[in-house]
Order: structure tokens, then C-alpha cells, then sequence
């Protein structure tokens, strides 16, 4: 781990590891503090490193996450060591750790800041604020402003110079990526967040008939989901290239589909148009803030949702808020950014709520 020189002028120190979602959507909030005159470290882990490298700006500090996360107590002992020896002693004017487990915080204990920030539960000025933009709160919370000093529709900040996409096209289609698993790190497995893997199945099936190139992206962890699509003509690319490579991928589609997982927000940072799928947590905290992005928010009239609250979700076996969402709504989205696209129109990022169907065995109150 090393940390680029900065100048002399203003620094922040931001300990962000991930997960992906998590950390670019902290992307524009710090690059609104290097607007204001902030060199920028950034302490994270090895697999978003690669993404935030590719900013000029930010000087990236990459640690191993797992030993710290996941390691026996003598790996996190040398892992917190590394990181203190390595930050002993610097200066910062802000230390922001974004993050409302105080554990976090100790990582950047050995440096000498004016101002520290943790995100806390129990002061509002540094709470994610329900039903707000988590890249609008981030900037506002770096800013040190109050909750009636909103920055407000913060677009993400896209990457110059996406290296081309490791997989050539196919002349005269369309093509559109499909991402059927996801929502998860090393800490926790969100599989509430996930469309059905059938559900992209059928939908694949729907693209193929209307002559579109599919495209399956993943990290290794989701090769499970490859068997949703045996016999299909699609390419499979899940588990088969690095970060930086996926963005490349994402960068070359006319439309990405996903549900609330790390390349939804990898796809906000590149060109390509986003059909996102929610239910147990809210898209318009999420959904990234630019053109050409919509989210379809299943559960309408169940009680429970939004049910993720920042830390847990509701008890729930059927995940009946995402399969409220059906592949014949995904698939009119994909078809108007298509047309959009071949036409040269910007669309402006928007929420659907699908009227409210009863599905069978699940009542109304989504439970």
C-alpha cells in the first residue's frame, strides 16, 4: 500500500473498502470535495482498487480486506498493523469513515485529522437519510452540512478511457447484459435483492427472439446462475474477467439489466443504458442519477416494503416484492431505451411502480 504525494494544499482521507455499490456511489461526493480543493486518499480493499484507479485525482490506498474482514485474529491484527503503520503520522483535514460500525474508524486511528466523520445512526446530520440519494447524503455529509443543505441529483462520475470491451460484437445487434446474480460480499449474502435467476432466463429467451445479442456478466461467486441459461445462444462471460474488464463490457452494451447489486452501479458510470430491478430496498436511493436509467420497484401494496432499513431485512421466503416484477415489464424497458437510443434521445432516470398484482399464495401484505 502506498500513498501518492498530494501538494500542499487541503487533504481528505476517505476509508471506504467496498463492497462495489457502495464505493462508487461515494465517487462523486469525493470528487465534489476534490472540486473544492481536496487531495484525496482513499483507503479501500484490493477489488474496487482497480475502478478507482482508473480517476487521476484519487489516490488510491489498497489493503487486503479479507484477512480484516473474514481473517483468524491474528490475520486482522496484521492487517489493522499494516494499515496503521502505513498511515501513522499523516495529516488530513478531514478523516471520513463511511461507515456506522465504529470498528471501521480504527483503521484511520493513526492519523492526525481536524475534522473526523463516521456515519452514525444516532446523529441525523451524519445518518443516510431514508428515501434520499446515497451520493447526494455522501457529499452532504463530507460537506458538513445539515439535512436542509442537500446537494441534490449528483450524477455519478464517468471513467475516461474504458479500455475496449474484451468481447468483440456481434454486427448489426443490439447488445444488451444481463447480470443474474450479484448481491453479495464478503460479509453477507443479500439474495432478497436478487431477481429470480428464471426470471432473466425467460427475459434472455424474449432478446434472443428480437435479435439481440445477450450478455451475461458475474463475478466467479455467481457461476451458479450460468445453468439458468443451458442451450441458450448467449455469451457467457460470468466469472471470466477482472473489474476493470466487466466495466469494458458494460461500456459496450445499449442496455444493462440488474437488480440492486455492485454492476448496477458500475453500469451507472459508463454510457450504457439501466432497466433496474427493485423490491426490498428503495431505487431512489440507488438508482444511479443520470439519463437513460429506470427502475421497476416491485411490492406495490405489500406492507413491508421498502423492508431493508440500512442494516437487516424482513423476515421473508418468497421474495414477492421482486417477482412482482415480470420479464414482459423488463422487457418494454429494454425495448424504449433501444428505440431511444436509435434515435438519438436522452431519457430522463426515472421510478415505475407496477400496479399492485396479488401473486398466488403470497397475500397482500407481502409476508
Amino acid at each position: 500500500m502506498t500513498i501518492a504525494g498530494g501538494g500542499t494544499g487541503k487533504r481528505l482521507l476517505i476509508v471506504k473498502l467496498g463492497a462495489i455499490g457502495d464505493a462508487v456511489m461515494a465517487i462523486p461526493a469525493a470528487y465534489v470535495m476534490h472540486r473544492e480543493g481536496y487531495t484525496v486518499d482513499w483507503l479501500c480493499g484490493e477489488m474496487i482498487a482497480p475502478i478507482l484507479r482508473l480517476y487521476p485525482w484519487i489516490n488510491v490506498l489498497a489493503m487486503e480486506e479479507r484477512p480484516l474482514l473474514r481473517g483468524t485474529m491474528r490475520e486482522r491484527v496484521r492487517a489493522m498493523t499494516t494499515v496503521w503503520r502505513e498511515l501513522g503520522g499523516r495529516r488530513y483535514d478531514v478523516c471520513a469513515t463511511l461507515y456506522y460500525d465504529r470498528r471501521y474508524a480504527l483503521l484511520a486511528s493513526t492519523v492526525r485529522a481536524r475534522r473526523r466523520i463516521r456515519l452514525s445512526w444516532e446523529n441525523r446530520a451524519r445518518e443516510l437519510l431514508p428515501g434520499r440519494h446515497h451520493t447526494d447524503e455522501y457529499a452532504r455529509i463530507l460537506l458538513g452540512r445539515e439535512d436542509g443543505e442537500v446537494p441534490r441529483q449528483i450524477a455519478p462520475v464517468k471513467v475516461e478511457g474504458v479500455p475496449e470491451a474484451p468481447v468483440a460484437r456481434v454486427e448489426g445487434r443490439p447488445r444488451v447484459v444481463l447480470v443474474p446474480a450479484g448481491a453479495r460480499n464478503l460479509m453477507r449474502d443479500d439474495a432478497l435483492r436478487r431477481w429470480p435467476v428464471e426470471c432473466y432466463a425467460e427475459l434472455a429467451a424474449a432478446l434472443l427472439r428480437a435479435g439481440c445479442e445477450v450478455m451475461l456478466v458475474g463475478g466467479p461467486e455467481d457461476i451458479w446462475a450460468s445453468g439458468a441459461f443451458a442451450g441458450m445462444e448467449v455469451v457467457d462471460a460470468i466469472g471470466r474477467f477482472s473489474l476493470v474488464e466487466t466495466l469494458a463490457l458494460l461500456e459496450s452494451a445499449e442496455v444493462t439489466v440488474t437488480h440492486d447489486t455492485g454492476p448496477l452501479h458500475l453500469a451507472g458510470i459508463t454510457s450504457t443504458g439501466i432497466v433496474a430491478i427493485f423490491g426490498p430496498t428503495d431505487p431512489r436511493g440507488r438508482l444511479p442519477q443520470r439519463e437513460n436509467c429506470v427502475a421497476l420497484w416491485g411490492g406495490e401494496g405489500f406492507a413491508c416494503r421498502p423492508c431493508y432499513d440500512g442494516r437487516d431485512y424482513a423476515p421473508c421466503t418468497h421474495n414477492g416484492c421482486m417477482r412482482q416484477v415480470t420479464p414482459a415489464m423488463v422487457l418494454g424497458e429494454v425495448e424504449r431505451l433501444l428505440k431511444a437510443r436509435r434515435e438519438g434521445i436522452a431519457l430522463l432516470p426515472r421510478v415505475i411502480v407496477p400496479e399492485h398484482t396479488p401473486l398466488v399464495g403470497i397475500d397482500g401484505g407481502g409476508r
